[in-house]
């Protein structure tokens, strides 16, 4: 899996940008992702993340993460022939969100982080928590994934 780590807000170190990477590599592996894929993480203001959240889901409002899916995983594809990569999608997380999460919930900003990112991840892979039965599924592979690599409460 190639993972692409863009911090527009320049504030992650090194450290962070491996391990969003790490983590989003094993979440890939717990999910039996067996194509060869790629995604992008970019981490941005809450400024930009209100416009991209206003202009794709009409909420005017800064959010946490966001996620923008585009090759399905789970499904074949024409390009597997040309032995392409599948572009899975894109996933938007808030710096300041991250931040201001981590204080509410009392954990480090390394465990927000990359709980936002498996969640990004997850809705990449078309999990959803629109209602009480799949929030349940999504947000308990959350924890697991958390726990597994280290990163739980």
């Amino acid at each position: 899996m190639h993972i692409d780590v863009y911090d527009k807000t320049n504030t992650l170190s090194e450290n962070q940008i491996q391990l969003l990477k790490d983590v989003l590599q094993f979440t890939a592996e717990k999910e039996k992702i067996v194509h060869d894929v790629e995604l992008s993480v970019t981490i941005v203001t809450n400024e930009e993340i209100k416009h991209l959240n206003n202009q794709y889901r009409n909420k005017n409002e800064p959010t946490d993460v966001l996620s923008f899916q585009m090759d399905n995983p789970f499904m074949e594809h024409e390009n597997e022939i040309n032995y392409e990569p599948l572009q899975i999608g894109d996933i938007i997380i808030s710096i300041e969100k991250v931040n201001e999460q981590a204080t509410r919930y009392n954990h480090s900003l390394d465990r927000e982080l990359t709980f936002l990112a498996i969640h990004g991840f997850l809705h990449l892979l078309g999990y959803t928590h629109d209602n009480k039965e799949n929030e349940k599924v999504m947000f308990q592979k959350q924890d697991t994934i958390l726990e597994e690599f280290k990163l739980g409460r």
